[in-house]
């Protein structure tokens, strides 16, 4: 407003300043930082634009823990708010409910894995299952199996892959499905001497780290695509935790991608 009047009524600076109760020091200040401003926009614009389900949190801890910038939060946040990223998604309401309680974190990679299953559907209505499997430790998803049906025995071959470059975990927690309950899968479990710990009938929050995953999943990975075949679904799966892996800050181990954990221990 100062810079108007001295514009358009032809009056000195001072007077300008005086009229709208500023200092000179004020009206003569630049940015000098304008051009990491520029930086740090177009990196949440790729971002956000890359990652549709991302919020400022996962945004700002890929630039600080991945992509190894120290700018601020307070200043990342204030350009996330100027581009108005934070109006794309309209927040839900929730229900309040009671705290579960936490669930025992393992000290080690391969002590408890979880394990479960979700379904979806492909672009010809046919419906589709996966299969998903991950490491407590680190929130690391080992794998996710796609199909339109996966018995006892494709779990059993799924759970071998992984041990193929993994090793073998010393328990797994599922839920109390057929497949899980099958056998099959029983028989495996106590050949190879691994705990199956079932959670109780209705209680989900015992498996919540599984959940949890499985949430994210259907957020950034099954809700944003459309899927033209068994094959399609599976390659699309791969390219995901692949960067659920490597890339995507996870804020329940620190902020960090759950490779990173793992090559920090």
């Amino acid at each position: 407003m100062a810079k108007n009047i001295v514009v358009d009524r032809q009056v000195s600076i001072r007077f300008a300043c005086i009229c709208m109760g500023i200092s000179e020091t004020c009206y003569r200040y630049e940015a000098k930082l304008s051009s990491e401003n520029q930086q740090i926009a177009g990196w949440l614009l790729r971002l956000t634009t890359t990652h549709k389900r991302w919020g400022f949190g996962l945004c700002f801890l890929y630039l600080r823990n991945v992509k190894g910038y120290g700018w601020n939060h307070k200043r990342v946040y204030r350009i996330y708010r100027e581009l108005e990223l934070n109006f794309r998604i309209k927040p839900k309401r929730r229900l309040k409910r009671d705290y579960p309680g936490d669930l025992d974190v393992p000290k080690a990679p391969n002590q408890v894995w979880s394990m479960d299953f979700m379904s979806d559907q492909l672009a010809s209505g046919k419906t589709i299952r996966t299969f998903n499997v991950m490491d407590d430790y680190n929130r690391e998803g080992l794998g996710i199996e796609v199909d339109t049906s996966l018995p006892s025995a494709r779990v059993v071959r799924a759970l071998e892959q992984v041990i193929e470059w993994r090793g073998k975990p010393a328990a797994l927690r599922c839920d109390n499905g057929p497949e899980y309950l099958s056998q099959t899968l029983v028989e495996w479990a106590n050949k190879h001497r691994i705990t199956l710990l079932y959670i109780q009938p209705g209680k989900p929050t015992q498996n919540a780290y599984i959940e949890r995953f499985n949430r994210t999943v259907r957020h950034e990975w099954l809700d944003m695509h459309q899927f033209e075949s068994i094959a399609h679904a599976q390659l699309l799966a791969t390219q995901w935790l692949w960067q659920y892996n490597n890339e995507r800050p996870n804020t329940a181990i620190g902020g960090v991608p759950p490779r990173q954990l793992m090559k920090a221990a």
